[in-house]
């Protein structure tokens, strides 16, 4: 893989400024399907990322957190709002302006088993964003970017010629990890991008985002249910309920001082061990 390029100093403090975003979904009933109503799925929220930050984005599910990061991505049409990426405005771009944008902007799904297609294998899937883009001029250079980014992810290079359903979840959330990473992109959408592993695994993903991040400047929108992943990953923390961003600010603060009821909410839910407990024991002859 060729070095990162160092984020440009020049280019401004904000790498994405998101100002009153609303996304609406419309509710159609009767034979004719007329739209009776809409769903505020996302209503009003603003918030920046500075470069190789990370930002939390927590709430529980249906609070609107995925919804606000697929319509910055422009993978859902925005209703209204404003999306700024390196200073310049997002939401009226088409076309090849809007192709030359998904090279700096990539999403990891939630669930790699879903994201990841059956039929292809590990090395297409990988290297398809460099095929698109127009990235590698052959089939030995293809080959040789997707060895790399496999490796760089924690996979061998031989898992190119095998399929994803030969694999764990967690290895295959590396795989979805090293597509993300294909394009070299500056902003990362990590939609709760461990929520379907095993704890075990978790802490290995988490990990791995982490050295990425330092290795290639990356931004992240980390999208998350769970306030023990959010303290571990995040600089900054926004709280989403209903649609709306409740509460936000540094890490600590919003851990240590919550200032909305539905953040303590949050945070009373977050098991806390006890010093000294040790999980029970079965019973003799339990099964």
């Amino acid at each position: 893989m060729t070095d990162p390029t160092p984020p440009d100093p020049a280019a401004g403090p904000h790498l994405l400024a998101v100002r009153d975003l609303h996304t609406h979904f419309p509710i159609r009933s009767g034979l004719l399907q007329l739209t009776t109503g809409h769903v505020r799925a996302v209503d009003g929220v603003s918030f920046h990322l500075a470069r190789g930050e990370t930002l939390g984005l927590v709430g529980e599910s249906g609070c609107g957190k995925t919804t606000v990061g697929r319509s910055i991505l422009r993978l859902i049409e925005p209703t209204s709002g404003t999306i700024e990426f390196e200073g310049r405005s997002i939401m009226g771009l088409r076309g090849a302006e809007l192709k030359r944008l998904r090279r700096d902007m990539q999403i990891i799904f939630q669930d790699p088993a879903s994201s990841l297609n059956p039929r292809m294998r590990v090395g297409t899937i990988v290297g398809e964003p460099l095929v698109v883009h127009g990235l590698v001029a052959g089939r030995p250079q293809l080959r040789a970017e997707v060895g790399d980014l496999l490796e760089r992810c924690g996979m061998p290079r031989a898992s190119a010629d095998r399929y994803p359903h030969e694999f764990s979840g967690g290895q295959r959330q590396r795989i979805g990890i090293a597509r993300a990473l294909a394009l070299r992109p500056k902003f990362i959408v990590c939609d709760e991008p461990t929520s379907a592993l095993d704890v075990s695994i978790q802490a290995q993903i988490l990990n791995l985002l982490k050295d990425l991040q330092r290795d290639f400047g990356l931004s992240y929108l980390f999208i998350s249910h769970d306030m023990a992943v959010i303290q571990h990953m995040c600089e900054r923390v926004a709280v989403m309920y209903q649609g709306k961003i409740v509460e936000e600010g540094g890490r600590d603060q919003v851990i240590q001082s919550p200032r909305h009821p539905y953040t303590r909410k949050l945070l009373a839910a977050v098991p806390k061990p006890v010093p000294g407990r040790r999980a029970a024991q079965p019973a003799a002859g339990a099964a």
